[in-house]
């Protein structure tokens, strides 16, 4: 009766969860839309309920309701498949990631990092399947982009990654979060913190690297041909990626749940909420580069860099050891 209890308490749990992160996403995309319309001197959503708060539940509401349609030139299964897989990979790495020490369902396991950048390279087939599916000339150039330009900065995020569990000597997210009490890891890192922060924007596909899904070359890039709810959960995996890259540098670089008074999981939440803030302040602030631009900075300078950055930590650990 004890075991049911517990199956049944661990099942509202992983609910509520998931309630949780799928409101998160909704919310910030009508955060960011206010935040932009803020910073472009405009007053973006602001009819629907209290400062247009409403619109999050209307868009959610519009999704769900249209059609649900496979166009006939698309492969169905990949097609239906690739959008599933996309918000999968990034709804999975909440999972590992702690919220402070004893808040999260798998944090000290052992091979959390592992996980995270296994489901960063799953990611990469839902987007390049979803474009190749589609058979549409735009969403396949969006798809080959997407591919590129994700295996260009996944190289440079790995290795500053590396770096970091040299230091740490530990693949646990909680033990890398744990590493940086008292001193952030950022302390340390300060060139990987940058090569992570550069290369998370690029991994999460967004402006100024949201070249994949240029509207003004591509249409929509990989997502041409989806709508209704598949075209939902591109979106909603856009922006559980989003949430998981910011959580991710809070907890590596900027000391986790380590803070003064409030409660660790409150300071985990505050700080990634101020890098999300952050990524869409640089969402209009920064003009989109070219394509050869953004690879020519992937591999000559950013992977240099992370390597340079590996070699110098690699020399530290061996002298001083981990911390």
């Amino acid at each position: 009766m004890a075991g049911l209890m517990l199956l049944f308490a661990q099942i509202v749990a992983m609910l509520v969860t998931l309630l949780v992160l799928l409101g998160i996403a909704g919310f910030l995309v009508f955060a960011e839309r206010r935040v932009l319309g803020l910073l472009q001197n405009r007053l973006g959503p602001n009819r629907l309920g209290p400062l247009g708060v409403g619109q999050a539940l209307a868009d959610a509401v519009k999704l769900l309701c249209k059609e649900d349609f496979v166009p006939p030139f698309a492969s169905g299964l990949l097609y239906r498949a690739a959008p599933i897989l996309v918000a999968f990979s990034a709804l999975a790495g909440f999972a590992v990631l702690p919220l402070a020490p004893g808040i999260s369902w798998a944090g000290d396991w052992e091979i959390g990092l592992l996980l995270i950048l296994a489901l960063s390279s799953l990611h990469v087939y839902g987007v390049f399947l979803g474009g190749w599916s589609s058979n549409n000339k735009f969403a396949l150039y969006g798809a080959i982009r997407a591919v590129a330009q994700l295996i260009s900065y996944e190289l440079p995020l790995g290795l500053a990654l590396l770096a970091l569990v040299l230091l740490a000597g530990s693949l646990a997210l909680q033990g890398l979060g744990a590493a940086g009490q008292p001193v952030p890891l950022i302390v340390y890192q300060p060139l990987g913190f940058l090569i992570f922060f550069i290369a998370g924007i690029a991994e999460t596909q967004r402006l100024p690297f949201d070249l994949a899904e240029a509207e003004s070359e591509l249409v929509a890039g990989y997502h041409t041909e989806y709508g209704g709810m598949r075209f939902g959960y591109f979106f909603l995996g856009e922006y559980l990626g989003l949430v998981l890259i910011a959580a991710l540098i809070s907890l590596l670089y900027l000391g986790a749940w380590s803070g003064p008074c409030l409660p660790g999981w409150l300071w985990m939440s505050l700080k990634t909420g101020v890098v999300i803030g952050i990524f869409f302040w640089l969402r209009a602030s920064l003009p989109r580069p070219r394509y050869d631009q953004l690879l020519h900075w992937g591999w000559n300078a950013l992977l240099p860099l992370s390597i340079l950055n590996l070699l110098l930590t690699a020399i530290a650990a061996a002298l001083w050891g981990t911390l």
